[in-house]
């Protein structure tokens, strides 16, 4: 592991990546420590608590920790930003036994962290990402989910047929403004395996889509044409885990 990267903005071009803030930074410590280069404090951070723990998971893993104000305020787009875990690049694969969320060509960052967040907080722990998607490991994604991306299993794909070739035996649920079941009255057999499927923020799923699995519709009033991605997504989860 080559712990001397270049600290520079982050492009996604880059093979490694940063935590920005103390949160998500301990987050990427206690869960991903094996994948960080080295976490920077700023001499103007005040939180003696958080500061103990982030040096204190840095000496269990061996983790360079510099005190260094200037590199901080060059990476950061936040005053309020005074740790950065810097970390390289992973990838993981997805658990067929378990539950899915599938999002199809994703493309705002703030949806996609809430969503993690979202998803991690109800027990859904593995991510599909259907190409083309925003990137996962931008700054951005990584503080919207205040670091829930590091207790991810996460993997893109060419295509959702791929997807499906790798998912295992599943129910397909597609979310779409044409669906053929409100959410509300969907009935689904006990302790299946399933995938919550979500289509791009400004178009949704195609309709091709309602052929996969059983299509579900959110009913809302005709006062809004959709829901926001993560708001949809959060329901989704909500009514599948409750």
């Amino acid at each position: 592991m080559n712990r001397d990267v270049p600290l520079k903005k982050y492009a996604k071009k880059m093979e490694h990546s940063y935590a920005m803030g103390a949160f998500p930074t301990i987050e990427l410590l206690k869960h991903q420590p094996e994948h960080v280069l080295k976490v920077l404090l700023h001499p103007d951070m005040n939180s003696q608590a958080q500061m103990e723990i982030i040096s204190g998971l840095c000496t269990q893993h061996g983790i360079p920790l510099e005190r260094n104000g200037k590199a901080v305020e060059k990476l950061r787009d936040k005053e309020n930003i005074f740790a950065v875990g810097v970390f390289e690049k992973y990838s993981n694969v997805l658990e067929p036994e378990k539950n899915h969320i599938v999002l199809v060509n994703p493309s705002d960052m703030g949806n996609m962290g809430t969503i993690i967040r979202t998803s991690i907080g109800f027990g859904i722990e593995n991510l599909a990402i259907i190409e083309p998607g925003v990137d996962v490991f931008n700054p951005k994604v990584v503080r919207a989910s205040m670091g829930s991306l590091f207790q991810l299993n996460f993997c893109y794909f060419k295509s959702f047929e791929e997807y499906k070739e790798q998912a295992g035996s599943r129910s397909l649920y597609p979310f779409m403004l044409k669906g053929a079941v409100p959410l509300q009255e969907l009935q689904r057999e006990k302790g299946e395996t399933y995938s919550l499927i979500f289509g791009n923020e400004a178009t949704g799923l195609p309709d091709s889509f309602a052929d996969e699995g059983q299509s579900v519709v959110i009913r809302h009033t005709d006062h809004i044409d959709s829901l926001n991605l993560a708001l949809a997504t959060g329901i989704g989860i909500y009514e599948f885990t409750r």
